[in-house]
């Protein structure tokens, strides 16, 4: 086969460095010079960044035969959309010196949050060829005004990592920008690449919405054999009665071999709190690390940062505690390998850690597994089984959130201003917003020019404009506002932490540092600081030599088991019931299974089970669905309110992802509500919102969606204002919609984001047919089986300290132990 002149050079470039392209980057590379537009899925480490990259390059040394080597200057001809701005460096240096190499005077650029202002400026008046941006940024960029002249030369966009944004309110913002970009260069062909996914078709519409019809769309496969080597970290001995926590530092000692023996290993925590914690413990453990050892999360400082990733792509360092701020990157083809500290709760997740070790196509990825506690083991077999069947979860898309798009318009104001109808046509265009009606447009429109029925009163809600059919945004100081709030991500408000000398460490949320006192320690960034004093929104530390200190928490720390894991760790249980199990992890936790066998029951696939028993506390009902945390949260509510009104009486309620418990001083009639339909679907959603605080719960969601949609302004720069102050303030605009405007979109937006997104309303309905279909298994114990023990710990852990803790568990376990035979 003949080949063009672009695609014999890229095949030189390949040739001398004596490697061969994949067969999925030449289909990648043939569909897009034949102008499909379209969807990549590959795995992590193999190439796929490439696969896209290249065709622009061959495309433009074919349309320039004769020049592409002198040519400068030439327009922005590739935007390419990245989830982290640590990736869009990475991906600039890879994308230069390909340039360099091959002699194209192309301009790789970098335009995220952390670029200097003085570079944006020189973009605003000459694009580069190349413009690496994130979601938030190419917002940013539409409220510059003349903002479309910088894609008349525009060819190709491509969206990095598409399983991070899809399913989250930066994938709506990304599909709005990619919408928009069509409409004004219609020509643009769209790609997105994405590693780990299960509903790729899902994943195709939604990056091109009703475009896919314009032009031939094709989803590309790569078929390679990713090796990936799971090893579970196992204990010498196990308890009986397991519990959360208790286990992670406890095999210390078997980690730091695998650090010893490796020449650079990522290791992975679930929480920004865990990493601080293990990095501390490694350090005091092995101190001979000082200095090779580096911590990663988001919440250090952005310099900190850099040092870690680029001394992790030299080679420098011996290991990197971090967080998710490492699951994604370009080329960290040092890392050897990978640890995991307890259960990544998901399957995609756990293949894209273990894809930064043998981060190179054809190497094989190693991860080991460490349990926090021993009933973890369960899921470490079912992620093995997971890993080999390539069963991997879907990203449902989220449809309509009226947040996102009230900024949006509010983007598209400050710049040129927008007409209704063009826009109102558009953005119908989109995955997200294709049901929107014109009832909804038109409330939307009124709420960004009056906010609306209940808030027209107050000219700070005016924000937009109506001028000659273009609706603009006049204040300049209202524009600045905007721009500086424009991203969907919001959490509670951040602390900057420094020096007495004035150097900054980095943020950390208000809320934790609120709770200490002077002089109180804590651990951030990998040291011990003591605090000094807070002055307004930066708290003042100095370092300590304590070895005792508090752990930072951050919201949002606990993950829920994703119904793909569900499913398979049912399974094992299975096998661990009929002992057919040759998981080493099963036959080491196979003393707790023949406990509870005994004591209880193991459930097997057609097998729900519930247990009864009685303490001092009072009358206990455990029940185990093993659907994860957030469906036990709303499942637990509901069966709580269900049997409160057949006997009324008040609950205790605690929870973990293998099931939950109601606590109460009365015997439960579980026996008489299984009988009255307890797990019916028949009004359901009507029996939650009565079961639970809702109105609480949607309190705290429209907190995060009146900060999206410009309701609440958390403050410029050095001004934030204090997080107890914006809940304020969002409390009393939600108590304003619910008594003046109850059908208010963003109101009724909250309600809907409490069932689908914090008590997963679609996979607790899901969860209760299959009950109705399994046997229910309602067994009567004298004492707190292994199954039911952790479940009852987390609830004292709301109340006690982690001394406190440590010894009630450990009377608990010595009276339990007194019963096993």
């Amino acid at each position: 086969m003949n080949k063009s002149l672009g695609e014999q050079i890229i095949f030189d470039w390949f040739n001398s460095r004596e490697i061969e392209p994949f067969p999925f980057q030449l289909k990648a590379w043939d569909a897009c010079l034949s102008g499909k537009q379209g969807l990549l899925n590959a795995p992590t480490g193999s190439g796929k960044s490439f696969a896209m990259w290249f065709p622009v390059i061959i495309n433009w040394i074919n349309e320039h035969p004769d020049s592409y080597k002198e040519k400068k200057n030439n327009g922005l001809k590739i935007i390419w959309v990245t989830p982290l701005r640590a990736l869009a460096k990475d991906l600039q240096i890879a994308f230069q010196e390909t340039l360099d190499e091959l002699s194209i005077p192309w301009v790789v650029g970098r335009r995220t949050g952390d670029v200097s202002a003085s570079i944006k400026q020189k973009q605003n008046r000459r694009m580069p060829e190349v413009l690496i941006t994130t979601p938030e940024s190419l917002h940013v960029l539409f409220t510059q005004k003349d903002y479309q002249r910088h894609f008349k030369d525009l060819e190709f966009i491509v969206v990095d990592e598409w399983h991070e944004l899809i399913g989250n309110k930066r994938g709506i913002q990304t599909e709005l920008a990619l919408n928009r970009i069509y409409h004004i260069k219609p020509s643009t062909k769209i790609w997105g690449i994405s590693a780990t996914i299960g509903n790729l078709d899902e994943a195709l519409d939604v990056l091109l919405g009703n475009k896919k019809a314009d032009t031939n769309s094709v989803i590309i496969k790569a078929r390679i054999n990713k090796k990936v080597a799971v090893h579970s970290i196992l204990p010498d001995e196990i308890e009986n009665f397991p519990w959360h926590g208790h286990l992670g530092i406890n095999l210390l000692h078997k980690v730091l071999p695998i650090i010893e023996d490796s020449s650079s290993t990522l290791i992975f925590t679930n929480t920004r709190g865990q990493a601080e914690l293990w990095f501390q413990q490694i350090l005091l453990a092995k101190p001979d690390l000082a200095g090779i050892i580096a911590l990663h999360h988001g919440s250090l400082n952005r310099d900190v940062r850099d040092w870690v990733e680029n001394s992790l792509s030299d080679g420098t360092l011996k290991a990197v505690v971090c967080t998710s701020s490492l699951d994604l990157g370009v080329d960290f083809s040092p890392v050897e390998t990978v640890i995991q500290i307890g259960s990544p709760k998901g399957v995609a997740r756990f293949l894209q850690r273990a894809g930064r070790s043998g981060h190179k196509p054809g190497q094989t990825s190693v991860i080991h597994f460490l349990p926090t506690h021993a009933l973890e083991l369960l899921e470490a077999a079912a992620l093995k089984t997971a890993v080999t069947k390539d069963d991997l979860e879907s990203k449902p898309p989220i449809l309509k959130p009226y947040d996102v798009l009230i900024q949006y318009l509010v983007t598209l104001s400050i710049s040129d201003g927008f007409n209704e109808k063009v826009i109102f046509d558009e953005i119908r265009k989109t995955f997200a917003y294709q049901t929107i009606t014109r009832d909804e447009w038109g409330k939307i429109l009124q709420f960004i020019t009056s906010g609306g029925p209940s808030l027209k009163s107050y000219d700070e809600y005016s924000k937009v404009t109506l001028i000659d059919d273009l609706y603009k945004i006049a204040s300049s100081k209202l524009a600045r506002r905007h721009r500086m709030s424009i991203g969907t991500i919001t959490s509670d408000t951040m602390v900057r932490v420094k020096y007495l000398s004035g150097s900054s460490i980095g943020v950390i949320e208000e809320r934790f540092i609120s709770r200490l006192n002077i002089g109180e320690k804590f651990w951030f960034a990998g040291r011990t600081l003591e605090l000094v004093r807070i002055n307004g929104m930066v708290a003042y530390v100095k370092r300590s030599k304590s070895q005792k200190a508090k752990t930072p928490s951050w919201q949002g720390g606990r993950m829920s088991l994703s119904s793909n894991l569900s499913k398979i760790l049912r399974i094992k249980i299975q096998e661990a019931t009929t002992d057919s199990s040759n998981d080493v992890e099963i036959q080491t936790i196979r003393p707790i299974i023949e406990i509870q066998k005994d004591w209880s029951t193991l459930p097997n696939l057609n097998q729900f089970l519930i247990e009864k028993s009685k303490s001092r506390e009072g009358f206990h009902a455990f029940f185990f669905p093993f659907e994860g945390r957030y469906v036990h949260e709303g499942m637990a509510s509901l069966i709580a309110y269900r049997i409160s009104k057949i006997k009324p009486m008040t609950f205790s309620i605690a929870m973990n992802d293998y099931g939950f418990e109601l606590l109460s001083d009365q015997d439960i009639p579980v026996e008489e509500a299984i009988d009255k339909g307890l797990f019916s679907e028949i009004n359901l959603v009507e029996d939650i919102h009565s079961s639970i605080n809702h109105n609480e719960l949607t309190k705290s969601r429209f907190w995060a969606i009146s900060q999206v949609a410009g309701l609440i302004f958390s403050g410029f720069p050095g001004e934030q204002r204090k997080t107890q102050h914006l809940q304020l303030s969002s409390g009393l605009l939600f108590d304003v919609f619910s008594e003046y405007e109850p059908d208010n979109l963003l109101l009724q937006q909250a309600k809907d984001e409490v069932l689908f997104f914090q008590l997963d309303e679609i996979r607790l309905r899901k969860a209760l047919k299959a009950i109705q279909k399994q046997q229910i298994v309602l067994n009567y114990p004298d004492r707190f089986t292994p199954f039911a023990f952790p479940i009852m710990v987390d609830r004292l852990r709301e109340r006690m300290s982690n001394e406190q803790l440590k010894d009630r568990v450990k009377k608990m376990q010595q009276q339990l132990e007194r019963h096993v035979k």
